[in-house]
C-alpha cells in the first residue's frame, strides 16, 4: 500500500496506520486482517480513515501488539515501539559507555523518524 493510499489521514498518519499500511503492502489486506485479529473490511476503514467507531483505540492495540516489533541495531534483538521511541529520546547517558554507544546508534538509526534519508542507509553502531 503507498502513501497515497493513506492520504485520508493527512500528511503524518498514525504510526500504527502506517505499520497497517506497510503489512498490506507485504501481504495484503486479507493476510493482514488475519494477522491482527481483524477483519479485510476494518483494516480497509482503518486504512480509509473511516472506521465508523468514535475510537480507533482497539484497532491501535492490535496493529501495535501484532506489527510494533522493531529489530533493534544496538540491540541485536527485537524490541516494541515504545521501547525504542523511549531509548532514542532520553538524553545522552554519558554516565555509562556501552548505553551511549547504544543511544548514539539510536541517533542514527533507521527506525529514528527524525533522521533524514542518507542518514538511514549508514545506521550502524560503532
Amino acid at each position: 500500500m503507498s502513501a497515497a493510499h493513506l492520504q485520508a489521514w493527512g500528511e503524518q498518519p498514525p504510526l500504527f496506520v502506517q505499520l497497517l499500511g506497510a503489512e498490506v503492502a507485504r501481504s495484503n489486506i486479507t493476510a493482514t486482517g488475519k494477522r491482527i485479529g481483524m477483519s479485510r473490511s476494518t483494516v480497509s476503514l482503518v486504512l480509509a480513515n473511516r472506521y465508523p467507531s468514535p475510537s480507533t483505540a482497539g484497532v491501535e492495540r492490535r496493529v501495535m501488539d501484532a506489527l510494533g516489533r522493531l529489530e533493534c541495531v544496538a540491540l541485536g534483538e527485537e524490541i516494541n515501539v515504545e521501547q525504542c521511541q523511549s531509548y532514542r529520546e532520553k538524553p545522552a547517558p554519558t554516565h555509562n559507555p556501552n548505553a551511549m554507544q547504544h543511544w548514539k546508534a539510536c541517533q542514527h538509526c533507521a527506525f529514528n523518524p527524525s533522521c533524514n534519508a542518507q542518514e538511514k542507509h549508514h545506521a550502524r553502531l560503532h
